[in-house]
């Protein structure tokens, strides 16, 4: 193996960034692609890292088909495909960008039944 740092790639680079490596140029296209409909997966505690939502939210959001499908390599261990992850992660950024994302409304605090806001005093 050749020792040098700039040709060296670990596998998760040359998974994930496949596409950017300008040496790849010369390859056939087909070389590039792997024969797995999968790059690289990521377990449970790695999605923590990456999407900061609490496990019932992943989970509704994947049955209602708004969030990638995890998948079972096991009969115990589940999984879910990085590179559909990552591109999740950009199409809500986008659409967080243009304003597309509907949010939440605020609440309205007069309805609080403890601490409940006061009227203004009149001037």
């Amino acid at each position: 193996m050749n020792d040098n740092p700039s040709q060296r790639v670990t596998v998760r680079e040359h998974t994930v960034h496949d596409d950017c490596r300008p040496e790849d140029d010369k390859l056939p296209h087909l070389l590039l692609k792997s024969p797995l409909p999968f790059r690289c997966t990521i377990r449970r505690t790695e999605l923590r890292q990456l999407v900061p939502l609490a496990d019932t939210t992943i989970y509704d959001m994947e049955r209602r088909g708004e969030f990638p499908r995890r998948f079972n390599l096991t009969a115990r261990c589940v999984v879910w495909d990085l590179a559909e992850v990552e591109a999740w992660i950009a199409r809500r950024r986008q659409a967080s960008d243009s304003d597309r994302l509907k949010r939440a409304p605020s609440p309205d605090v007069r309805q609080r039944k403890h601490r409940p806001v006061k009227a203004k005093p009149a001037s």
